[in-house]
């Protein structure tokens, strides 16, 4: 049985629409599970502030009051633009090989969060080893991203199908 699906049968405009809104709204989940589970304890910045000013973009000076609260743009809109990018990508490659989706996308989740938090942070020094990283943490960053990643899901197959009127793709 092949792992990859017939170019016939792949719908990608409506996949990525799917993968676009998808990716949007999973944006504001993720950023809903920060609020009952802080990822990092309040000594430590964001990595998307510290990437930045590693380039030499002052990132922590953008930002926004919103109901007395102050809001940093750069962060927000950094986490934004990746959930965008990360769920097309996804949404690009479902067409392809099915399995990504497996368990709703849930394991694209617990991917991300093993490639970023525990590899590609560490590497450039924005957040310590896995190993170091406090248990609550571990468990935000996991649930956020299972939940980010089942929200892509739901909202790609739901497009595709709306606009396709065609079955999701499997390998079945």
């Amino acid at each position: 049985m092949s792992l990859i699906t017939r170019k016939n049968h792949r719908r990608y405009v409506a996949s990525l629409w799917g993968g676009f809104l998808g990716g949007n709204i999973a944006s504001l989940v993720k950023f809903g599970t920060e609020v009952p589970f802080p990822p990092r304890t309040p000594d430590r910045a964001s990595p998307p502030i510290e990437l930045l000013q590693d380039l030499g973009i002052q990132a922590q000076n953008w930002v926004y009051n919103y109901s007395n609260h102050v809001i940093n743009f750069a962060a927000c809109g950094f986490h934004h633009l990746f959930s965008i990018f990360f769920a097309m990508l996804y949404a690009f490659i479902s067409e392809i090989c099915p399995k990504i989706k497996l368990w709703q996308g849930a394991a694209f989740g617990i991917v991300i969060t093993i490639v970023f938090h525990g590899i590609a942070l560490p590497l450039f020094k924005l957040a310590p080893p896995i190993w170091n990283l406090p248990t609550a943490e571990l468990f935000s960053e996991t649930i956020g991203h299972i939940l980010w990643a089942w929200t892509i899901e739901v909202f790609r197959r739901d497009i595709r199908n709306r606009i396709t009127n065609e079955p999701d793709l499997s390998l079945s």
